[in-house]
């Protein structure tokens, strides 16, 4: 890949910035919108970013890649159980703070090839992790490896469906994934 230019990059970062602000704020991503409050031309955030989805993705992309560096990291710890345990609670505490994770973690396809391999690795992460606890006997025998998605999923879901507001949201699904790790430790 040629290296960009000093300005071509600089626009970049401005337009991830401006992306990562509007997420958060809970403002519904527009290219137009972000070139704007960049103060950028159409034409330059186009270019970086053909599409919304592009941008969304590039701006979870930093998540995606602490998390598969958090599983990897639990790979190493000596205690199956707390390593999966620590890798649940990161899953679950990235889902239900960072808006622009969550919306790529539920689509059903992606637009980068590099998203789609991040995910790929942090639910094959997850899954070594599970089966490591299980062969240990630290973990129901009977949770499966396909289990894991729709039980963080839905914690994350009840989060949003039941937290009174933003601030509530981490709290709260420390508390769901807490009961449901005392379902699944044996």
């Amino acid at each position: 890949m040629t290296p960009q230019r000093k300005d071509a990059a600089r626009n970049w970062d401005r337009i991830v910035t401006v992306a990562r602000e509007l997420v958060d704020e809970g403002t519904p991503l527009q290219l137009n919108d972000v070139a704007r409050r960049a103060e950028l031309g159409v034409g330059t955030v186009y270019r970086h970013f053909p599409t919304t989805e592009a941008l969304l993705e590039t701006v979870a992309t930093p998540r995606l890649e602490a998390l598969a560096t958090h599983g990897e990291q639990a790979l190493h710890d000596d205690d199956p159980w707390r390593a999966l345990a620590g890798y649940l609670t990161r899953l679950v505490e990235a889902q239900v703070s960072d808006p622009a994770l969550a919306k790529v973690s539920a689509s059903a396809a992606d637009v980068l090839t590099a998203t789609t391999q991040l995910k790929h690795r942090i639910l094959d992460l997850g899954a070594q992790l599970l089966t490591r606890a299980r062969d240990t006997g630290a973990i129901r025998p009977d949770l499966a490896d396909g289990d894991l998605v729709p039980l963080m999923c839905g914690i994350a879901y009840a989060t949003y469906v039941h937290g009174d507001n933003a601030t509530d949201r981490l709290p709260t699904a420390r508390r769901y994934l807490a009961t449901l790790l005392r379902g699944l430790h044996t």
